[in-house]
Parts: C-alpha cells; sequence; structure tokens
C-alpha cells in the first residue's frame, strides 16, 4: 500500500527499471510460430489456438458506408479480466499489475489482478501459471461484486467477450513483484495520467462505479446549478431522468430490430481493399488499421518471448460523451451503435466514436472522405470551458499496436436540443451504471468513459468535491452472470 501516488509513481518507476522488455516488428510471413494459411492467407498460430486473422464481409450495415470488407480478429474464446478487493483499515484496496503489453504506447501500464486469455490460463504457450487466477475461477472463494461477460472492441474483434470480475476477498494475500494494492481514490488518480491504465483495467473498473457516490450526493451540499450538483443528481437512483430504464432497453430493442446487419467470414487474401505488402496487411487507401507482426522479449510474462500478428490504427481515435443539464440532472447523450464485430450487433455507445482522420480531418488529397459522423463537429469544436475531463488512454495493448483514444466529457450549451436522431437517447449516470452491470448492453468504449466520469478524482475543477469509498454493504445486489 502506498500513503500518497507520489510514493506509487517511484515504485512503478522502480518496477519498470528492473523489467527487460523488447519489441520488434517483423513481417508477417516470417513471425515464428504464425503462419499464412494455404489457400485462405488467413493468420494462424501453429497450435491451432490464441487467435486468427481472417476477413469479414459486411453488407447491410446501416451506417453511412453501406457495405466493406476487412480484417478481423477470430478468437473464439472468453477470457478473464479481474479485479482483487480487500479492505485495509477500512478503506476498500485494488490489486493491481505493473504489466507489459506489446502494443503499449507506454509499455508498461496498470493492469488487473488477473487479465488473461483461457489460452494463457489454461497453459497452451506452456509458460508459468497466472497469479490469483483462483480466486475468480473458484467459486467461494471470494465474494463476487461485478461479474458480467463483456464486449471487447468490435471493429477489430469478431464475437470476442471477456469475464469482467470483482472479487472481494478477507484472506491474507501475498503480494508479488510488480503487484501492489491501490485504494480507489489513488486509481481516480491515476487515472488523469495518460497511458498508465490499462484498457482491461478500466472496463473492469466501469463494474465498480455504481458502487461509489459523489460528494454532495448526501451530507455537504453542492450548488444544484453547478456542473458538479448536476453529476450528484444524475448519480441518484430515484433522481428525475427523461426516459424510464424501462423505455431505454425499449430503445435498445428497437434498434436491434432495425439492424439489418449481415456479416461472413472471407479468406484473408480475398479481402477487398487490402493488399498485403512489405511484411503487413494494409488498407489500399491508407486508412483504418494495419495488420503487422511484432517480437516479444519480456523478463515478467508467463513466457520470455513470442511473437504475434498486432492491429495498429493509422490515427487516434475519439470517444466522447455530450452531456446536457435537464432539470438540473446531468444526461449523457448514448446511441445504439451497430457495432461491426460486436456478438449482440448493436451496443450503447458514446455519442461520437471512430477515427476523425477517416471523416475529413487529415484526410490525403484525392480521396474522398467517409461521410461525416454525427455530432463529430460538435465535440472536437467545443470551448475549453465546456470540456469536463480529456485525456488519451490506450487501447488492448496484447492485440492492438499503438492504438490510442482521446476520451472527452463535453457538456453542451443551454439551447442544444433534446430531440436527437432515432439512434441516440439521453441517460443519466445512474442509468448507465445499471446497464454497465449487464453483459453487452455498453461498449468498451462506453465503459471507459464510464469509468473516467464514475473516478474523476476530488480536487479536479469539474469533479465532485469528494469522493467516498466503496459502499461494499450495498454492493450485494449485483448480478452474477457466470
Amino acid at each position: 500500500m502506498f500513503s500518497s501516488t507520489t510514493e506509487f509513481h517511484r515504485w512503478f518507476e522502480q518496477v519498470c527499471e528492473a523489467q527487460t522488455y523488447e519489441v520488434t516488428r517483423v513481417p508477417l510471413d516470417r513471425l515464428d510460430g504464425w503462419s499464412l494459411e494455404e489457400g485462405s492467407g488467413n493468420l494462424v498460430h501453429r497450435s491451432g489456438r490464441f487467435f486468427s486473422v481472417q476477413g469479414l464481409d459486411v453488407t447491410r450495415s446501416g451506417r453511412a458506408v453501406d457495405a466493406w470488407q476487412q480484417p478481423i480478429i477470430v478468437q473464439p474464446e472468453q477470457g478473464i479480466l479481474g479485479i482483487l478487493v480487500k479492505e485495509f483499515d477500512g478503506v476498500p484496496h485494488c490489486l493491481l499489475q505493473a504489466k507489459m503489453e506489446p502494443g503499449n504506447a507506454i509499455l508498461v501500464q496498470l493492469s488487473p489482478t488477473v487479465q488473461a486469455t483461457r489460452s494463457n490460463y489454461t497453459g497452451v504457450h506452456g509458460g508459468r501459471p497466472v497469479p490469483y487466477l483462483d480466486y475468480f475461477l473458484t467459486p467461494g472463494r471470494g465474494r463476487v461484486l461485478s461479474d458480467a461477460l463483456q464486449s471487447e472492441q468490435a471493429s477489430w474483434f469478431l464475437a470476442k467477450r471477456n469475464h469482467n470480475m470483482i472479487v472481494q476477498t478477507d484472506e491474507d494475500v501475498p503480494v508479488l513483484d510488480e503487484f501492489c494494492w491501490l485504494s480507489f481514490d489513488q486509481i481516480a488518480e491515476l487515472l488523469q495520467t495518460d497511458d498508465l491504465i490499462n484498457m482491461d483495467t478500466r472496463t473492469v473498473l466501469s463494474g465498480a462505479v455504481g458502487l461509489r457516490r459523489p460528494a454532495g450526493a448526501a451530507g455537504a451540499a453542492l450548488d444544484p446549478d453547478s456542473f458538479h450538483g448536476a453529476l450528484a443528481a444524475s448519480w441518484e437512483p430515484q433522481g428525475p431522468r427523461l426516459q424510464s430504464t424501462a423505455e431505454l432497453l425499449r430503445h435498445l430493442a428497437l434498434a436491434k430490430e432495425r439492424c439489418t446487419l449481415t456479416r461472413r467470414l472471407v479468406p484473408l487474401a480475398d479481402t477487398a481493399g487490402w493488399s498485403m505488402h512489405d511484411g503487413v496487411v494494409a488498407h489500399d487507401e491508407g486508412r483504418h488499421f494495419t495488420v503487422l507482426g511484432v517480437q516479444v522479449e519480456a523478463s515478467n510474462r508467463e513466457v520470455s518471448g513470442w511473437s504475434q500478428p498486432m492491429f495498429m490504427p493509422n490515427s487516434r481515435g475519439v470517444a466522447a460523451f455530450l452531456a446536457k443539464r435537464v432539470n438540473g440532472v446531468l444526461h449523457l447523450l448514448v446511441q445504439a451503435r451497430v457495432e461491426t464485430g460486436a456478438l449482440a450487433r448493436v451496443e450503447l455507445a458514446p455519442t461520437v466514436q471512430g477515427q476523425p482522420a477517416d471523416y475529413g480531418f487529415g484526410a490525403a488529397e484525392g480521396r474522398s472522405p467517409a461521410p461525416r459522423l454525427e455530432f463529430l463537429d460538435t465535440v472536437l469544436s467545443a470551448r475549453p470551458d465546456r470540456i469536463r475531463f480529456d485525456t488519451v488512454q490506450s487501447e488492448e495493448g496484447g492485440r492492438f499496436y499503438h492504438a490510442r483514444i482521446r476520451y472527452m466529457l463535453v457538456e453542451t450549451d443551454e439551447d442544444f436540443p433534446l430531440q436527437v436522431p432515432p439512434d441516440f437517447a439521453w441517460m443519466t449516470v445512474r442509468q448507465l451504471i445499471g446497464f454497465v452491470r449487464h453483459g453487452s448492453h455498453l461498449n468498451v468504449e462506453a465503459r471507459t468513459l464510464l469509468a473516467l466520469l464514475g473516478f474523476l478524482p476530488a480536487d479536479r475543477a469539474v469533479a465532485p468535491a469528494a469522493v467516498r469509498t466503496l459502499d461494499l454493504a450495498g454492493a450485494g445486489a449485483a448480478p452474477a452472470h457466470r
């Protein structure tokens, strides 16, 4: 445990210095253990496990671009993303790991207690066992505070889901090298640092937002006309809202009914608009992303070295919620978005989600940009005084190479209309909290935004004045999805 985040940073620096790691780009056709399958050109592992890279044909998407083909990661197994929680002197702490992932923009980041695919924790790689795994696999080993099957990045994964779990223990837990206990307030402070807390930790933390409350919801009053007061009111379970939860569930169901998306796997070699050259698979117009190979050497992983394909976006993404105060209650504008690879096909997503460079910003001369994303200009042209948080975070570093997204919360002016297109709806923070506790309702970008909003630290100018610790006594109502 650390008395301050300054102490944590000293520890983190020492851990990083003690580790050795090297990531080298390698042509896809020279990856050790991987091959381009004869006939299809699919990238497959010699074990037949882990994952493969294949082609995906998409039609009737319902988006501005109705049909396309692309490479996609096929990983038909569920992993575990788990955070172990223990109280010290009445204060809940999370056990996190300083872990290297080959795709991280900053190689070592804070990961959950357990972050492992099924292939990893069943020992397909022949490496060391995954520490602390038993707390998440053995019923009764701890108290389950949150457990849901959640989707991964559906633009690049096909039907990929992981168990997102938070488990409380009263046992004495030995702290291994590169692991540390952090309080939720310390995590809130560390979330303000770009590229420090990884995507897997953020998605699990979104399941803990409902166990926290901003100051002012009880006790010392907040100015009801301030952003702080509107945020606190949005947290209230019985607070006023534009639509009931039943109406929002119906909104999501209708979006799924309207969805006409069809998709099928096709050989990677035959994927239209993409070509293999110079050891990578890239879009013929240089858009979207590139499939590349890496060779990894690391001193602190289950195996000391491996090779793998990775997806590298060709530009930085943006994911943002627009927020508006309605009758003193902060509402977030959420869209029911067709997700190319999602098992449910439609999930609730941020107001804006995409790579602006693909929509006209920075498009190369002579290339026609895709139709503009709804509300993209509103987000990117927001005045600084309307931006409530703005941070750049790395995405999943085990599969994506230097993938980073700018996460923003932008509060609109008073005259911003309440009437929005059919696929959009206004939701309170409390309603989002309810949706995240069930799998496949909120996509991973929306869950990251919820975690960033739910863990705004006490000293942030736009954050609540103080944040209470986890309400463990009230956590038992969380449904299990195991």
